[in-house]
This record gives structure tokens, sequence and C-alpha cells, in this order.
């Protein structure tokens, strides 16, 4: 297993240049970029971000030998592929055809989705349904790229259980789509662990982070650093390594103690992973 992070956990004024080499001094063996609203931070992808900004990218990447592993997005909670109207519809599948070529052209595996939209003018059953016609009718554009499409458990109330996760992946029939699974967003009302022992091979990447439960489940909690929660990453890791994965762990976290300085930051999170990974 290798060491990530997400570029929502760098600095926000930090340009490309300069995050590419802070994070791979660090230690980290890799990085997930992120398409975001325009000028969100000093390292956001966008939908306007062109392709010689990309090949620019690249050869960054290239230059510090540091890749990019997959590419995340902020847009999913306003351009939602399970939304009641097509104009929305329409546009995640826009979105996550950018992401596609973003990831193609930076050498990434692939990409993170959010499938949802459940509402108290939406219920599971019609959520599911445009979710599911959606990337039915983005396969072609998926197959054509032939990258790695993860839908990822958020706290959307659409996968609520790891069946619920593995079922719709493979209903979707398509080898491109996969699981991208969170091991900490499920700690507030399950056990990592075991989504992972049923998820299994589906799963294509993975997002790393805390979650404190206040008492036992479905009792609320916090987010804290790496390993001062309640993710049980001693599980966690020999399931994944159960399940055949040996990819990257993505931390998808935020800086806490404002006293310390970023660098130390990056530093104590590579060497968070490396304990974890040890595990």
């Amino acid at each position: 297993m290798k060491k990530s992070i997400n570029a929502w956990s760098v600095e926000s004024d930090t340009n490309f240049e300069d995050m590419f080499a802070q994070i791979k001094k660090a230690g980290f063996d890799g990085i997930e970029l992120n398409v975001d609203d325009k000028g969100r931070s000093a390292h956001s992808l966008s939908l306007e971000t062109t392709d010689k900004e990309l090949a620019e990218i690249k050869a960054i990447s290239e230059r510090y030998d540091l890749p990019v592993v997959s590419i995340s997005t902020s847009l999913w909670w306003s351009v939602n592929m399970g939304s009641a109207t097509q104009e929305s519809r329409d546009n995640s599948k826009k979105l996550l055809e950018k992401q596609l070529l973003c990831a193609k052209t930076l050498g990434a595996s692939g990409i993170l989705t959010v499938p949802g939209g459940i509402g108290e003018d939406m219920s599971i059953k019609e959520a599911y349904k445009n979710s599911f016609d959606t990337l039915e009718a983005c396969k072609n554009i998926i197959e054509n790229y032939k990258l790695k499409v993860g839908l990822e458990n958020v706290w959307n109330t659409f996968f609520l259980s790891p069946f619920d996760m593995a079922n719709f992946i493979d209903s979707l029939n398509c080898e491109y789509i996969t699981a991208y699974y969170d091991v900490g967003n499920t700690v507030a009302f399950s056990w990592s662990e075991y989504w992972i022992e049923i998820l299994g091979k589906r799963i294509s990447h993975i997002h790393i982070k805390e979650f404190k439960r206040n008492s036992g489940i479905n009792s609320g909690g916090t987010w804290p650093d790496l390993l001062k929660g309640d993710v049980n990453f001693k599980k966690i890791i020999p399931a994944l390594r159960k399940a055949g994965w040996d990819g990257y762990l993505t931390a998808e976290i935020g800086k806490t103690d404002d006293s310390q300085t970023w660098e130390d930051f990056y530093k104590e999170t590579v060497e968070l992973e490396s304990k974890i990974i040890k595990l």
C-alpha cells in the first residue's frame, strides 16, 4: 500500500508547483486532485480547466515524480445525478466526463463520483432510479476512457449497507464502475471492516479519515486526527489485504492544530499513514 493525500488537505493558497514540491518532500507517494468551483483554491481543477493547463500540471507531476492517483470533486452536491431535474442530471454527466478527461490526461487510475439525491421531495426509489439511469447513460463514455469510476459512500443516506453498495455496482454491469470506499464515513452507524469484507474486489480506491463516536452506534461524533478515533485500522488493513487491494490510501483530512506548520502537518500525516499501513 502507498501513501497519498487529497489536495483539499493542502493549504488553499498553495499553487500546483509548490504543492507537488511540498507533498513530495513530505514523503507521500501520490496525490488526489479535485474538480471544484473555479477559484476555490490555487490548486483546484474546474470545469473550465483547459487541456493546456492539464498538460502543465502533468509536467509538474512528472518533474516531482509524484503521480496523480485519482480525481475527486466537490461538485456532486450541486450537480446531482439523482436529481429530479433533467438539467442537473445532464450536468452531472458533463462533470463525470470532465473528471475522466482530467484523470486520463494526468495519468490517474480513476475518479470519485457520488450517486444520491434522496430528500423530502425525492424518494429513495426515485433517487436510485435517476442515479442508476444517469450512470447507465454514461457507460459508453466510461468504457471509452477505460478508467475506474468509483462510487463513494457518503452521508447522503444512499448507501446504508455494504449490500446496497455492492448490489448497485453489480447491477450496472460495467467493469469500470467500482467502489471508492471511505473508511471513516461508515463508522457513525456501522463497522468499516465489515463493509470491506462485502465490497471486496469491487473496491478501486480508498479514502482514509477518522471518526470518534460520542458513545456507540448512531450517537453522533466528531472527526479527530488519524489514529485518534474509532476507525479500526487494525482490522481494516488486513481486510483490504484479504480483498486483494493494494493501492493508495488517500488521506482526506484537515489540519486541526493552528500552532502546527503545514510542513509538519504533511510530515505527520505521512508518519501516521506509514503506521496504518504496517498494522
